[in-house]
């Protein structure tokens, strides 16, 4: 499985097959009358009973890989360390641990280490992108109501 730093851009190629089989799939999808429905490997004629919400995860990513953006696939109660955390939100680990010790993003101690749920890592980063928007929405208000903008 690859790691966050070994993500690669889907090539033009697995961009195309995954565009005709997101599309493919999701038409499966919206006829599907059971939650467990049964799939058939051509090549091996062997058949795999899957839960729809797999089938539906996998619809997921094929559509986010078809418009060629990485992707990756992180269990919900994933535990990373403080450098790897730090990785994620693009600051040093000094930073964040610093973040953590004013309670900004919940953490538990496993022995003398710090471990952050990746969801808070991730909900922590959505929070600052929504913060930054307004910061420069303010800033140009501020700079309209001054006249620094020609009109």
């Amino acid at each position: 499985m690859e790691t966050i730093n070994e993500i690669n851009r889907p090539s033009k190629k697995e961009q195309e097959l995954a565009m005709a089989s997101y599309n493919a799939l999701a038409t499966v999808l919206a006829e599907l009358k059971t939650a467990n429905p049964e799939i058939e490997i051509e090549e091996t004629k062997d058949k795999i009973t899957i839960p729809i919400s797999a089938l539906k995860l996998l619809s997921e990513i094929l559509k986010n890989m078809s418009t060629g953006k990485p992707f990756s696939l992180v269990p919900i109660a994933t535990e990373v360390t403080t450098q790897k955390a730090a990785e994620i939100l693009g600051c040093s680990r000094p930073h964040l641990v610093k973040l953590l010790e004013q309670g900004e993003i919940a953490f538990v101690k496993v022995g003398k280490h710090r471990r952050i749920k990746f969801e808070d890592i991730m909900a922590y980063k959505r929070q600052m992108k929504i913060e930054q928007k307004q910061h420069i929405i303010d800033i140009m208000k501020s700079d309209e109501e001054l006249g620094l903008y020609d009109s």
